[in-house]
């Protein structure tokens, strides 16, 4: 998983108090720096209401690749079992395509730059999805169908890569578009967590020694094969076959680490 830290910046917003049109508008700035921290960096600020007691999730796409409505029920429920969080609001920003064939981490961190309007605010923490119609710029689709389906950059910043979810999910008679979604955001959410040691620290080790910052629990939320194409794909078609729910849940490591960190525990 990879980051990108920023130099603190400043989001200038215009606005005008109804003054003559002689005087010049008065420019409120709007601190963004408390967004532009390293992933794993606010995972206490998600899971507890210590400092912020509501969380305001931006949700930005482009045309076409709006994420299911199924998608976002799923990811609520995900949210509200696992951290104190009660006060959860969906914010929709609709894009123009990138016009790009695929999209580095550093591309998509200059998106966001243009394009996020919602940051943390008095007792609300903001969070940034961007549904992004193009693929990862690291994807190798020929040879081993290694495809990035999702990645987080920065410590309230995420990117899914709808089209290749959707490629994926195309590929199985098994699986719907909302089931990949939602494995794909609720990993990710699982790594602003801080999971696994990304921030918040293992109680018991199980930190997959293959794959840093993902969990060797059995059929855990958190395993290295929920990121890429190929192995999700795999594991939620089995778990279906199975008669299990598509999307697997966090394991109890994962669980334990969160608790100890502040999360809500298993009722």
């Amino acid at each position: 998983m990879k980051e990108i830290n920023r130099p603190l910046a400043l989001l200038f917003l215009l606005i005008s108090l109804g003054c003559s049109k002689d005087e010049a508008p008065v420019v409120v700035p709007i601190d963004r720096s408390a967004n532009l921290l390293a992933t794993g960096d606010s995972a206490t600020d998600f899971l507890t209401n210590t400092e912020f007691d509501a969380l305001r999730v931006q949700i930005a796409y482009v045309q076409g690749f709006r994420p299911r409505e199924a998608t976002l029920d799923d990811i609520r429920e995900f949210l509200l079992a696992r951290t104190y969080k009660t006060d959860i609001s969906y914010e929709f920003l609709p894009l123009p395509a990138t016009g790009e064939e695929s999209l580095s981490l550093t591309e998509i961190a200059n998106l966001e730059n243009e394009n996020r309007t919602l940051y943390n605010e008095g007792s609300a923490l903001g969070l940034y999805i961007f549904f992004a119609d193009a693929p990862a710029d690291a994807d190798m689709e020929e040879g081993e169908n290694i495809v990035t389906l999702g990645a987080v950059y920065r410590n309230t910043s995420m990117v899914v890569h709808a089209t290749t979810i959707r490629e994926v999910a195309s590929l199985s008679n098994l699986l719907e578009v909302a089931d990949v979604e939602t494995a794909t955001i609720g990993h990710e959410l699982g790594h602003l967590f801080g999971l696994v040691d990304l921030g918040t620290p293992e109680v018991n080790p199980h930190e997959d020694p293959e794959a840093p910052n993902h969990c060797n629990e059995a059929d855990c939320l958190m395993q290295a094969k929920l990121e890429f194409g190929g192995g999700m794909a795999k594991m939620l078609e089995n778990r279906t076959a199975k008669g299990l729910a598509a999307v697997p849940s966090l394991g109890p490591e994962c669980i334990l680490d969160l608790v100890n960190a502040g999360g809500r525990p298993i009722n």
